[in-house]
């Protein structure tokens, strides 16, 4: 299942097309936009090399050299957390009991409503990957702060937080890092999860998942939102929000790369007909500030659909540092030049200095 992962963000930016044109897009770049584009967000370019000050909000700009930060190398002599590893079963669950996308079928944008887009879809089993990180220094019977992440398992993230939390730069925090059910874009079961505007994936998770890591793992996870945090790229970063915006009574914390802040919701939903662009176009803007904190990526050469006006990547993330800054959140907002889509090395740079910036104000003991 999760050999498709890589494949499967490709599909995501070529949407209604056929296998041919997909394995031609593998080798078509997506524009360079330029960060001092006219209409984007002021940001202060930082040297090459150089991460965002993890007390700093606002718009920066990284690159174009993404180097591994030094916390996102195993060092032996600080303390590891343990990784547990289990699976769950589509048939066991109530919420998300599983769709895929019709074989050989893709989705075709709708002749009276280019908003909207056509696509067939079945019920089918999946089996999802789950893999908890403990770190070492949990106090068994304590309640911890934790983080939630999309397509996981996700191992950068488990160096990162060994490292830090050594360091005391981050509070001890367990991470829950949840694979999809499968399957990318309308129609499919990640889909369904990642892009859908409601609050069901941070249920999905709350009521089918979190017990089963207390019960399996012996850990008590905090009730309070403070302490807790969601992270995921591209679909899963417009997820990682959703799943706060829709449940700030669970979740005061987001990390996004490439965030999916575009038009990919399936089924069409007539309360936010634009899908995820709704969050700059309508729902920040038009709410009363939320008690969320947010770190989001952005690459110079991020997605593109240009079918309409509601697929683009960059201009997504420009956006929502706008709105963002308008309402008065905490955010720090990082363009990376010379980067793609959900690109690694921009995470193995800015990881480490992300997850501190996201977790400002928790206590770290």
């Amino acid at each position: 299942m999760f050999p498709v992962l890589t494949f499967t963000f490709i599909l995501s930016s070529a949407m209604a097309q056929p296998p041919s044109a997909f394995l031609q897009r593998t080798r078509v770049e997506h524009p360079t936009r330029d960060p001092h584009t006219p209409g984007y967000v002021k940001a202060r370019e930082l040297p090459d090399g150089a991460n965002a000050p993890v007390n700093a909000g606002g718009n920066f700009i990284l690159g174009p050299t993404h180097n591994p930060a030094p916390e996102m190398t195993v060092r032996p002599e600080v303390p590891h957390g343990t990784v547990y590893n289990f699976t769950m079963e589509s048939s066991a669950s109530k919420i998300y009991p599983g769709i895929a996308r019709e074989p050989n079928t893709y989705p075709v944008a709708d002749p009276a409503d280019p908003t909207k887009v056509i696509v067939k879809s079945h019920p089918a089993p999946y089996t999802r990957r789950v893999a908890v990180y403990v770190p070492k220094q949990y106090v068994p019977g304590s309640p911890a702060p934790f983080i939630v992440g999309a397509d996981g398992p996700d191992p950068l993230l488990f160096t990162a937080l060994d490292n830090l939390i050594a360091e005391r730069r981050v509070p001890v925090m367990i991470a829950i890092s949840i694979g999809n059910g499968s399957g990318d874009a309308q129609g499919s079961q990640r889909g369904l999860e990642y892009d859908t505007m409601s609050g069901l994936y941070a249920e999905f998770v709350e009521k089918e998942v979190l017990p089963l890591v207390e019960q399996q793992y012996h850990v008590k996870l905090t009730k309070d939102p403070e302490g807790r945090a969601t992270m995921g790229g591209s679909s899963g970063g417009s997820c990682a929000l959703a799943m706060a915006w829709y449940h700030p009574d669970l979740y005061h914390r987001v990390l996004s790369y490439s965030g999916t802040f575009v038009n990919k919701q399936w089924p069409w939903n007539p309360e936010t007909p634009h899908g995820a662009w709704e969050f700059r176009e309508h729902l920040i803007p038009n709410s009363p500030r939320k008690l969320i904190r947010i770190w989001m990526e952005v690459g110079d050469r991020d997605n593109l659909i240009t079918r309409d006006n509601f697929h683009d990547w960059v201009l997504a993330n420009e956006n929502m540092a706008r709105v963002l800054a308008a309402k008065g959140y905490p955010y720090q907002f990082v363009f990376a030049t010379n980067a793609g889509h959900t690109d690694r090395t921009v995470k193995q740079q800015t990881l480490p200095e992300a997850l501190e910036y996201l977790w400002q104000g928790y206590p770290k003991h």
